[in-house]
């Protein structure tokens, strides 16, 4: 499993959450709302410190992770963010 973030995607992810070099962004199982994979789960992001990461993907210094605990709910699946081009909001895929 492994997480992917496109150009665009780490572009957004400067401008709207005002990210740097050495920051750490999380993707998470969160309950509420629905996924490919889980009824009443949907993936949550924020930026936090990793208590203990599962997978992990640095692009430019920025950290890009999820917990262990959280591997479950990608089913083996890599996630690949990008950002939708006529919502300009990110766009999150499940990849085999």
């Amino acid at each position: 499993m492994k997480i992917v973030i496109t150009d665009e995607a780490l572009t957004w992810f400067k401008e709207e959450m005002e990210v740097e070099h050495g920051d750490y962004i999380r993707f998470y199982a969160h309950y509420g709302g629905c996924s490919p994979f889980h009824e009443s789960f949907s993936l949550g992001m924020n930026r936090e410190k990793p208590h203990d990461i599962g997978v992990e993907t640095v692009v430019d210094g920025i950290h890009f992770f999820i917990e262990k605990d959280d591997e479950w709910f990608f089913n083996d699946h890599d996630l690949h963010v990008s950002v939708d081009p006529k919502t300009e909001e990110l766009l999150y895929e499940y990849k085999k």
